[in-house]
């Protein structure tokens, strides 16, 4: 479940005044990325670069394999893991790490990292579908499953952090196209955050309809029973510790891969073929 809690400045003031782990801690750190499933939230980053030509009004297909190469260089899955686990060294305290892969390595917590790692990669079209269907069916059977996604959502802030972070993704991406030469188009950042700050409540009303529906389709083997147990260990001061680390860690690597990003792709033209 996502994401970010704090504003990216908060988090980051935390990050700077945590005490670092010692070295001989860097496999238990590698441990609680794979347990929570946090590694393969961060290969999922990858799919998500394919919206970047988007944003500026360009299309990934017209590129052709040129793009995809760029895109898997800039989002190389080891890569991602270095640079998260250089962070998670310096701001992830003991307690949290323990109480965070606790629950996750419960045999509970074990199945719903499998289930968060699959809906990761699947097509969002096939899952919205489905998820809908599924939203549904919980509806109609009074189950309170759809009340616990929001409780969840709202624990971690996740609605709001999303945009957030999108937006500054968005802002530096752009900046760095401008500057890059990519685009035409010359941005004042001021007015360009201003202006995308207009969009925000349409893409919050957006992402919280979506967000019954997505979950319907990532938790649909687990009873109301279990969905509660999920809710209540994520509303913990702990757990929503972890949340806003981690998602720190997305924010930090999505912009600083869409801004080189912007440069590299001032290298390549529609069509071709590298």
């Amino acid at each position: 479940m996502a994401y970010l809690r704090r504003t990216v400045l908060s988090i980051f003031v935390f990050m700077v005044a945590s005490m670092p782990l010692c070295a001989a801690e860097r496999t238990q750190i590698v441990e609680f990325m794979q347990v929570t499933g946090f590694d393969v939230s961060l290969e999922s980053l990858r799919v998500s670069a394919r919206d970047a030509p988007n944003m500026l009004g360009l299309d990934a297909d017209d590129f052709g394999l040129s793009w995809t190469r760029l895109a898997d260089r800039l989002f190389e899955p080891e890569a991602l893991k270095r640079d998260a686990l250089e962070i998670l060294q310096q701001a992830l305290h003991d307690d949290v790490l323990e109480h965070a892969a606790a629950f996750y390595g419960s045999e509970l917590g074990q199945r719903l990292v499998v289930a968060e790692n699959e809906s990761h990669f699947l097509d969002s079209a096939d899952r919205r579908e489905e998820g809908e269907q599924l939203a549904a069916a919980l509806i109609a059977r009074s189950s309170p499953q759809p009340q616990y996604f929001i409780d969840m959502a709202e624990n971690i802030g996740s609605v709001g952090a999303s945009i957030k972070s999108y937006r500054e993704v968005q802002v530096r991406f752009l900046m760095a196209a401008s500057a890059a030469g990519l685009i035409e188009q010359r941005f004042d950042e001021l007015n360009l955050r201003a202006m995308l700050a207009q969009q925000d409540e349409e893409a919050r009303a957006v992402i919280e309809r979506g967000l019954v529906m997505s979950n319907a389709y990532t938790y649909r083997d687990f009873t109301d029973v279990e969905m509660q147990a999920y809710r209540d260990a994520l509303a913990t001061e702990m757990m929503i510790e972890v949340y806003a680390l981690m998602n720190a860690i997305h924010f930090t690597i999505m912009a600083d891969r869409y801004e080189k990003i912007a440069v590299e792709m001032v290298k390549l033209t529609p069509s071709q073929e590298l």
